[in-house]
């Protein structure tokens, strides 16, 4: 089996991939999901934020980027999807991702789902679980 934390898949992701569609991103600070964009935004990535409450009139702008109620939504490619959902309701962001063409899927320290790992890299989607891009930019 193909680890879920596979470093070429998480460089590729951090170094090659700039556009990062953030789920679960809402305009709360004191949520892990905004420090983590906010820290994307530092390290030069575009963040885009998927979350339902970007759907009406009033729309959704965290950190500066207009935000989108799913995936669907976005206007533009994305590369990564960010997942900031429970590891029971994740792996549909995971199969978006696949079906919206990203070239990568990112699932937060604490979120796995292996039956959405496998469905995903057998697409051909590199993909990687229960861990976060701090911790990976810390360990370099």
């Amino acid at each position: 089996m193909t680890s879920w934390q596979d470093p070429e898949s998480v460089r590729l992701m951090l170094d090659d991939l700039e556009t990062w569609a953030v789920v679960g991103l809402s305009g709360d600070p004191s949520r892990t999901a905004y420090s983590i964009a906010e820290l994307l935004q530092q390290r030069g990535k575009r963040i885009v934020p998927i979350h339902p409450s970007a759907a009406g009139p009033d729309g959704l702008t965290v950190l500066g980027e207009q935000g989108y109620a799913s995936l669907a939504d976005v206007p533009f490619p994305i590369d990564v999807v960010d997942v900031f959902r429970r590891s029971e309701s994740a792996g549909e962001f995971a199969d978006q991702a696949v079906a919206v063409g990203a070239k990568a899927v990112w699932f937060q320290l604490g979120v796995v789902d292996e039956a959405a790992f496998e469905r995903t890299t057998a697409a051909g989607v590199p993909m990687v679980m229960d861990t976060c891009p701090a911790i990976e930019w810390r360990k370099r």
